[in-house]
């Protein structure tokens, strides 16, 4: 008898430890753990600056000879559809020095700075050598999509574009098809490149407080990783019903080798 309750408490036990609760797969949930959370009211957002191999799109617009327009614009203007392949070649690149080659400009240096003040930049040199005003001057800067990568316990891992301003990391995760039933949402990590190197966060994406991370927001070429639970290196399923499964064949097993021993 003392054996049966032992045997059916260490299979209860690895019932218990070796499902993923369900807290642990809920997203922002409402913890009020941290200070964060208490003291912060508003998600932390701050603009992206241009960094070296960033590639961005420059289009110039002006009540002037079409064929001046065309010098400055690589940019077909009847092309409808843009494609990750044609924003890449016909975008402009950050180079190692931190300047974009813009025809007729020549070299105009762009690192650090955010989108809207390379085009305010843009604007003024354009209007101080070679426009005037009555020519209703319009420049649009933006980079050539929005580039990411998403690796580890993911349905659909890769490096991914979106062609919108900002991303979240629930939505870059949503894009790559979410996060497993054996992956970590407690520690999401967010390699950021920054000019003076790397720089890794850490984000609990159960906890509703995650919105206040700075990693919550993306920027363009960060690289998120999910690492596996420790149950799937233990080897059960990522619920009750596929760790009962498992369990239920093994005790067949071991059942079946019993019998035949006896034999």
């Amino acid at each position: 008898m003392k054996t049966k309750i032992l045997s059916f408490s260490i299979v209860l036990l690895f019932l218990v430890t070796a499902c993923v609760p369900s807290q642990d797969l809920i997203y922002l949930q409402d913890k009020k753990t941290t200070k964060l959370s208490e003291q912060l009211v508003t998600p932390s957002n701050k603009p992206y600056r241009l960094q070296v191999n960033d590639v961005v799109s420059v289009q110039i617009k002006a009540l002037v000879d079409e064929r001046l327009l065309e010098i400055f614009n690589t940019n077909p203007q009847n092309q409808a559809v843009q494609t990750v392949e044609t924003l890449y070649f016909n975008g402009y690149t950050v180079d190692d020095h931190g300047n974009i080659r813009i025809p007729i400009l020549g070299e105009v240096n762009v690192l650090g700075f955010t989108v809207e003040e390379t085009r305010t930049k843009i604007e003024a040199q354009l209007l101080a050598d070679y426009f005037k005003k009555e020519a209703q001057l319009f420049v649009n800067v933006k980079l050539a999509g929005f580039r990411y990568t998403v690796n580890g316990e993911v349905n659909n891992p890769g490096s991914k574009v979106l062609y919108q301003d900002r991303v979240n990391v629930l939505e870059a995760l949503a894009n790559s098809g979410d996060i497993t039933l054996m992956g970590d949402r407690k520690e999401v990590k967010v390699i950021r490149q920054f000019p003076h190197g790397l720089e890794t966060f850490n984000i609990d994406l159960t906890d509703a407080a995650a919105v206040y991370s700075p990693a919550f927001y993306l920027q363009p070429n960060d690289y998120i990783y999910i690492k596996p639970l420790k149950q799937k290196s233990w080897g059960f399923g990522g619920t009750g019903r596929d760790t009962l499964t498992i369990m239920i064949t093994a005790s067949s097993l071991l059942l079946t080798l019993t019998l035949l021993l006896r034999n």
